[in-house]
């Protein structure tokens, strides 16, 4: 079995992708939006950490988290969003496919991949580049033509602070090297 090493540093910021169990298409539907946002208030509140932005799409999440600097398990954390979020996908009526024998022997479903993909970002510039690849993401998918259309992203929280025009990456081809999907 691979052997995964993780960079753990104090108080420094991640870019994360969580991806659903061979890319099934349910997470943008607003029933499953709300159990999400609920679930990650509450590990918010046992395990604080803060969201810099978020984008959910269809198969999968990207976020930024930066952690505190007494604190640096984001891997609990995101087990913890995982598997609540499962059960409540799971008690809400989400069609369950087969599970193999290691899944079965695991006692795990078929919701998400079992591992993400995690990225410390290194300085300001690493910064707004996983921010910007992040909002543009629904538009890379061909989900929408602008990403001021795509609804479930921190893009509008941006637009309100004045980091972003509404009508960033109209014309912008933003570069995916580098980025876990």
């Amino acid at each position: 079995m691979s052997e995964y090493r993780r960079v753990y540093t104090g108080g420094a910021s991640y870019f994360f992708t969580v991806v659903t169990h061979k890319r099934r298409r349910f997470l943008a539907q607003p029933n499953h939006i709300m159990i999400g946002r609920s679930v990650v208030r509450d590990v918010k509140q046992r395990y604080p950490f803060a969201i810099d932005a978020c984008v959910i799409l269809p198969d999968h999440i990207h976020f930024i988290w930066t952690m505190p600097d007494g604190d640096v398990n984001y891997s609990r954390r995101i087990g913890l969003i995982k598997a609540a979020c499962s059960r409540a996908f799971i008690a809400c009526g989400l069609d369950m496919p087969a599970v193999n024998f290691s899944r079965k022997s695991r006692n795990e479903h078929a919701v998400w991949q079992r591992r993400f993909w995690e990225h410390r970002i290194r300085d300001e510039r690493d910064y707004r580049h996983c921010m910007d690849y992040l909002h543009y993401n629904p538009v890379k998918h061909g989900l929408v033509c602008s990403v001021n259309e795509w609804p479930y992203s921190s893009f509008h929280r941006w637009v309100k602070a004045g980091v972003y025009s509404m009508d960033w990456g109209a014309n912008v081809d933003i570069e995916s090297e580098g980025f876990g999907e």
